[in-house]
C-alpha cells in the first residue's frame, strides 16, 4: 500500500512572504522613528552640555573628518577685546541684546522681498548664526532656514545672552582653518584677542560675512570703508 504524503507547504509559504514584509516594514518604520526622536533630542541635550563644555561647529567637524587644519584656541568672554564684542553686534545684530533668538520684522521683511521677486539678504541674527554653526551645514537653504528659527528659539531659551555671544566669537569662520576670535587675531594681526584695537576689531566683524574672501589685516577698498559703519555714532 502506497501512503501519499500530504501536501502542506502551499498555504503557509503563500502566507509567510506578506509576514515578512510587514515585518520588515515595521522595522524599517520603528528605525525611522528612533533616528527622528535622536535628532530631535540632540539639539537640546547639546546645548545643556554647551552651556558649560566649549563646543565644535559642525565645519570644524566637516575639516576634522577630512584631517583638514583647524585653528581654534577657545577663551572666555573676558579675553576678548570690548572693541570685537560691540563690531560684531553692530554688524551682525544690532538687536541681540533684546530679541529672542529671532529679528521677526526683518524676516518679514526678507520674505516679502521673496514673495516679491527679490533676492532674500538673510535676517539671520547672531543666535540663528550659533545655531547654524552648532548643528547644520554650511550651504544656503530654505531647507536650513527654516531649521534655524526653532534651533535659535531654543539656544536663546537655555542659554544666557553672555553664554551665546561666547559660543559665537569661539566658533565663527575667520579663513580657512581658523575658527574663533583668538585665532582669527593671532592670524590675521598677530596678536591675541583681548588686544584688538577698534579697527582691527571692526575688520574682522566685517569679514564675517565672507570669511574666506575678506582678509582683515589686508583689505579692499570696499572692505577697507566698512569699518567706520560698525560703530553708532
Amino acid at each position: 500500500m502506497v501512503r501519499v504524503k500530504p501536501a502542506t507547504g502551499g498555504k503557509s509559504g503563500s502566507g509567510g512572504a506578506p509576514g515578512r514584509r510587514r515585518g520588515m516594514i515595521g522595522l524599517v518604520r520603528k528605525r525611522l522613528l528612533q533616528l527622528l526622536l535622536v535628532l530631535v533630542l540632540l539639539p537640546p541635550v547639546l546645548t545643556v552640555i554647551y552651556s558649560v563644555v566649549p563646543p565644535i561647529s559642525t565645519l570644524m567637524i566637516g575639516r576634522y573628518v577630512q584631517f583638514l587644519w583647524v585653528d581654534r584656541q577657545w577663551v572666555p568672554l573676558e579675553q576678548i577685546s570690548p572693541n570685537l564684542v560691540r563690531s560684531v553686534i553692530t554688524s551682525e545684530d544690532s538687536g541681540f541684546c533684546e530679541n529672542d533668538g529671532v529679528e521677526w520684522d526683518a524676516l518679514q521683511d526678507q520674505v516679502e522681498a521673496l514673495s516679491e521677486g527679490e533676492k532674500p539678504r538673510g535676517a539671520s541674527t547672531i543666535t540663528m548664526q550659533t545655531a547654524k554653526n552648532l548643528f547644520l551645514w554650511g550651504e544656503r537653504s530654505y531647507i536650513r532656514k527654516g531649521l534655524e528659527l526653532p534651533l535659535a528659539l531654543m539656544l536663546d531659551a537655555m542659554l544666557t545672552k553672555k553664554r551665546i555671544l561666547e559660543i559665537y566669537l569661539n566658533i565663527a569662520e575667520w579663513g580657512e582653518g581658523i575658527f574663533g576670535a583668538e585665532a582669527a587675531a593671532q592670524a590675521w594681526f598677530g596678536k591675541s584677542a583681548k588686544d584688538l584695537t577698534r579697527t582691527e576689531a571692526a575688520r574682522l566683524a566685517t569679514a564675517l560675512p565672507n570669511p574666506r574672501g575678506r582678509n582683515p589685516a589686508k583689505p579692499g577698498s570696499g572692505h577697507r570703508n566698512w569699518p567706520a559703519r560698525t560703530w553708532p555714532v
